[in-house]
């Protein structure tokens, strides 16, 4: 019901005012609505800027409590966040770093006490942090407090940034200096320092060995002011030092100081100019060569020495290049060959020598460059100029000089004609004599089958067989024929031993038996004085030991038994089973192969017994 009281221009007036605040109410409602999106929109940006950055950004309550940590914490420490809110400050911090937390937690709360103080004010700290991993981290700590509308401290946000890396290279550069700085104080060589103008600026305490001069008694003076120049050096130092002024390095050069006891020394000095501070210094190494200088004069004599010894030996030195022309020669070469000093110079080898020879060299010559191995004595026969020939043993090796390629050789050369001469002819006595020693072998061997005739032919048989299996292991050459030698004649010691014993067809008493085993201490006694190259004795008195001592007469064991009796024991063993006793039928040779193969390295040496195993089994050997 209208109000009779109002006018028409009273109500129209209140409703337009009810219109305007209508549309403040919507226009403060439109606006709150865009700064709570705002807010939601920076909230979200600074979220994924805290949880997108390397650095680690956190929340700490009035406790140091964490309440927030981006997960980069897992990348810088390796605690995912909800880890390192569960942690308390004992198990992020070292103790020290603890202790400076708690200090900048008082200091905030010292703040609120002082007026005027700023509310933005952050503090930076150096912090040691645990790593999952049980290693120290080093971080770059920025922290500000957070404070409620009335100022009250409620807690902190704040930044971690690593530099752990940057820790350790200052550590190391602390380690380097002082390593150099010990590296100068204790270096081998004499270290000092001066300016431009000669004064002493430091010096090690070599430089203090050499000189004799404490530093203190050089530090602040001039070169010029100090007697340590002898005249002769007062030139030289001057120039040294004009070039450092003009910027250049120098050395090395040798000059003389005067030491404080007034001896000279004679010293090598390399020098270059480092700037410090703006300053041109001079920094120098020095180095006593006295024995240098002692041991090249003693060099230059030693020198002459020699050369005066190479020219009185027998033998010839000569040194060649790589054409093989005469560099180098004494007198006793020439006497040699037959030619005067004069033509001798600069001739090649190859006028020495014909075709045949020249080969002879040139392989042995061209090995020795190609390998740097010395030749130990290679033979070839010289045409001496008079025509006559000589045969000359040459010893070889390369000249090498540090850095640089062999261009030349050096070699003895020794006249050995006489010698191959009188080799020649022992050569014709030892083979006269090899064969007799073979009919004596042969002579002992049938004199041993006339008292044994069942075993006839079992010493030659054995000995061909011990031969072929130290040729299937590779012994030398020599060594195989004293195993054949010695296998020819090993029953030798059977002569003792009664006819009817031997040839008897039954089974051998206990008592016979054990004359039978004689027969190897016997050998031994009838070898015991013959004068030869192999050990044919001890080879006969072993031939029946075993590699585990079971065998006679000594019972040997293993290494203490000769190869050669090990070699002639399964050769003796395979040929006996093999072939027909009167007291039994031939056991055959795939029965003495198992038997042996069976005791091999029990009772038989195991290399023998796997040649001879493979002689039978693989190449086809014969006993026949």
């Amino acid at each position: 019901m209208k109000d009779p009281s109002r006018t028409n221009s009273e109500l129209i007036e209140e409703i337009s005012s009810l219109k305007q605040r209508i549309q403040e109410l919507e226009q403060a409602e439109s606006e709150r609505k865009r700064t709570e999106k705002a807010l939601r929109d920076s909230e979200s940006k600074y979220r994924f800027l805290a949880e997108s950055a390397a650095d680690v950004v956190f929340t700490l309550d009035i406790n140091l409590l964490t309440t927030y940590v981006s997960p980069s914490i897992e990348r810088m420490l390796g605690y995912t966040p909800e880890e390192r809110i569960a942690q308390k400050v004992d198990q992020q911090l070292t103790l020290n770093s603890q202790k400076l937390a708690f200090e900048a937690l008082m200091a905030e709360l010292d703040q609120e006490k002082e007026k005027g103080a700023d509310p933005n004010r952050s503090q930076t700290l150096e912090l040691e942090y645990y790593h999952r991993d049980g290693s120290i981290k080093h971080l770059v700590t920025y922290i500000r407090g957070i404070r409620d509308s009335e100022g009250k401290l409620t807690g902190f946000y704040g930044s971690n940034h690593d530099i752990t890396a940057r820790k350790r290279a200052e550590e190391a550069l602390r380690a380097s200096e002082e390593l150099f700085r010990s590296y100068l104080e204790y270096a081998p060589d004499g270290v000092y320092m001066s300016d431009l103008e000669g004064n002493f600026l430091y010096g090690n305490r070599k430089c203090e060995e050499i000189i004799g001069y404490r530093r203190n008694e050089l530090i602040g003076r001039n070169f010029l002011e100090l007697n340590i120049l002898p005249e002769n050096s007062l030139n030289k130092a001057a120039q040294l030092l004009q070039a450092n002024i003009e910027g250049k390095s120098t050395g090395p050069d040798e000059i003389e100081l005067i030491s404080k006891e007034g001896c000279l020394i004679p010293v090598e000095i390399n020098t270059s100019v480092v700037q410090r501070m703006g300053q041109g210094i001079v920094l120098a190494f020095v180095r006593d060569i006295t024995e240098r200088k002692q041991a090249e004069e003693e060099l230059r004599e030693s020198e002459e020495k020699y050369r005066n010894i190479l020219e009185n030996i027998e033998d010839g030195y000569f040194e060649v290049d790589r054409a093989g022309d005469f560099t180098f020669f004494n007198s006793s070469l020439c006497r040699i060959l037959g030619y005067p000093r004069e033509e001798m110079s600069g001739m090649n080898y190859k006028v020495l020598t014909d075709a045949e020879n020249v080969k002879i060299v040139f392989q042995a010559f061209n090995e020795i460059y190609a390998t740097g191995i010395p030749s130990k004595g290679f033979e070839w026969e010289a045409i001496r100029k008079d025509g006559t020939k000589k045969c000359i043993e040459v010893s070889v090796s390369l000249i090498v000089k540090p850095g640089e390629k062999p261009t030349r050789f050096r070699g003895i050369a020794r006249d050995v004609t006489e010698r191959k001469r009188a080799e020649e002819e022992l050569q014709r006595t030892l083979e006269s004599l090899r064969k007799a020693v073979g009919v004596t072998i042969q002579v002992m061997a049938s004199a041993v089958e006339l008292r044994d005739p069942y075993t006839a032919g079992h010493q030659i048989r054995s000995a061909d067989l011990a031969r072929a299996i130290a040729t299937e292991m590779g012994l030398p050459h020599e060594k195989i024929e004293g195993i054949r030698v010695a296998g020819s004649i090993h029953d030798i010691g059977k002569l003792s031993i009664p006819a009817e014993i031997l040839s008897k067809p039954t089974k051998l008493s206990e008592i016979e038996f054990s004359l039978i085993k004689e027969h190897a201490r016997s050998g031994f006694e009838m070898l015991k004085d013959v004068e030869s190259p192999w050990p044919l004795a001890e080879t006969v008195y072993q031939h029946h030991e075993r590699m585990d001592g079971s065998g006679y007469p000594r019972h040997l064991k293993g290494d203490d038994i000769l190869m050669e009796a090990r070699i002639l024991a399964v050769a003796d063993v395979v040929e006996a089973m093999a072939s027909h006793r009167p007291y039994r039928a031939t056991l055959g040779i795939k029965a003495a192969i198992e038997e042996i193969s069976k005791e091999r390295g029990i009772l038989y040496d195991p290399e023998a017994v796997d040649a001879c195993v493979k002689l039978f089994q693989e190449k086809r050997h014969s006993l026949n």
